[in-house]
């Protein structure tokens, strides 16, 4: 029987996605991901640490000094992690994402430990997903495919 190939090498029987968009909208896209995510980042913040009250000026200080901090991490960790093997760029990513969730729930007002314990979970979960889809994404030389 047989069977339709791509004609991209390495891709038999995948239809490769075309990229609509050129080398400067993706440039634009990389250097604003971190921004608004960022600013994101810290309006839930000092939304969390403020609890419905009003808005003040330290609030917004807050939500702009995580902001800043939320993303300088995530700028070091997207530049850090790729060159990292599938296990340590898995935890990186995991450790990243439990640390800023931990952030967040301890602003609401919870315990340390209940704050570390979920965060502890977060971080395993992001850990677990990431190393499986890093790991059927590589050749059996353990070089990224894709």
């Amino acid at each position: 029987m047989a069977q339709a190939t791509s004609g991209i090498p390495g891709k038999a029987g995948r239809t490769a996605l075309p990229d609509v968009f050129g080398a400067r909208s993706h440039l634009a896209a990389n250097r604003a991901l971190p921004v608004v995510l960022g600013l994101v980042y810290g309006f839930w913040a000092a939304a969390n640490r403020r609890d419905g009250g009003p808005i003040t000026g330290w609030n917004v200080l807050f939500g702009f000094v995580s902001a800043l901090a939320f993303m300088a991490v995530l700028v070091g960790v997207r530049a850090m992690a790729p060159r990292l093997a599938r296990e340590p760029h898995a935890v990186a990513w995991g450790a990243f994402a439990g640390v800023a969730f931990g952030f967040l729930y301890s602003q609401t007002g919870a315990s340390v430990l209940r704050s570390c314990g979920n965060s502890l979970v977060v971080a395993a979960s992001v850990s677990a997903v990431l190393f499986y889809r890093y790991y059927t994404r590589e050749d059996a030389a353990g070089h990224r495919v894709n």
